[in-house]
């Protein structure tokens, strides 16, 4: 992929992990376990925060800054359905150290960048939580890293959690963003990292579909389980299938060439249709993951 990056870590008790961000932009996402990350390198320190612009320029900045060696120490969380995690990130050029007491697993994303950001700590309570779609089609999406003038900064990455109860269909209707049209489309490409919930000692499976776009010829019927990935540089996407009593977790990171940090999509004409079917039903009750007393209010993104 020419700009998306994706590691995924499975740390023993004490053990470290040496990263060197090179070219890219990092995140650090706890999936199960805690983590403290030794980081290195990080921007000088620019000053107060500008105001958020009305686009999001790639290199805008926010959140608590440093010049120097920082230390965070994530508390994590015992695995992806168990609510938002926090997370650090890693500025390009810049170097770290992951190491975990307990043990873990740990996914790095990353996209290459031109601007070195200051390395920062995210709070789990700062993830705007939403439930989008409904009936068969409702999923939580965790905005931990999204688009948008109150996200989290970043130059060019993207990335966001996405769980879909057993029997769901996620990131439907299928959509595309490989192509650049000002206010319609973004050009980007994306990873789908997969996790599936077992049913006792029943591995969890589901599906995933990427079919051919007008700009590339990526057509991808797969069936995916725990760690298994799929790459996206181009082609509509979806849908991601949970198979009933399976429900399903994938991380998406996406990057592109834009002058913007940005997210638009277009969804495929022979099934947008079906959003005009959601303001009658209501969202699956499973969700939101963990179950609490209020939930973030729908969107209409697809994903």
């Amino acid at each position: 992929m020419e700009w998306t990056r994706l590691t995924v870590l499975a740390l023993e008790p004490g053990e470290v992990y040496a990263h060197a961000c090179g070219e890219a932009e990092w995140i650090v996402l706890p999936l199960s376990g805690a983590a403290t990350v030794h980081c290195g390198g990080s921007a000088p320190d620019p000053g107060p925060d500008p105001a958020p612009p009305a686009s999001e320029a790639r290199g805008s900045g926010g959140g608590a800054r440093g010049s120097g060696p920082q230390v965070f120490e994530l508390r994590g969380r015992a695995g992806v359905f168990d609510g938002p995690s926090d997370f650090a990130y890693l500025p390009r050029d810049g170097h770290a150290e992951v190491t975990s007491a307990d043990g873990g697993r740990f996914a790095l994303a990353g996209a290459r960048c031109d601007n070195a950001l200051p390395a920062r700590y995210g709070p789990a309570e700062a993830v705007p939580v939403e439930l989008r779609g409904a009936g068969q089609c409702s999923r939580q999406v965790n905005n931990f890293a999204a688009a948008g003038p109150a996200g989290f900064a970043c130059d060019r990455l993207i990335a966001v959690e996405v769980l879909t109860p057993g029997g769901n269909w996620s990131s439907y209707p299928p959509h595309k963003h490989d192509e650049h049209h000002p206010g319609e489309e973004s050009r980007l490409e994306e990873i789908y990292y997969f996790e599936i919930a077992p049913h006792g000692d029943t591995p969890g499976l589901g599906y995933q579909r990427v079919s051919p776009s007008p700009a590339g010829k990526t057509d991808v019927l797969a069936e995916v389980r725990t760690g298994d990935a799929v790459l996206i540089p181009d082609g509509w996407h979806g849908p991601s299938i949970a198979a009933p009593g399976h429900d399903m977790y994938y991380l998406n990171v996406m990057a592109g060439p834009g002058a913007s940090r940005e997210w638009l999509i277009r969804d495929h004409p022979d099934h947008g249709w079906i959003r005009a079917t959601w303001p009658g039903q209501d969202i699956d009750p499973r969700l939101p993951y963990p179950k609490a007393p209020e939930t973030a209010p729908q969107t209409e993104a697809p994903r």
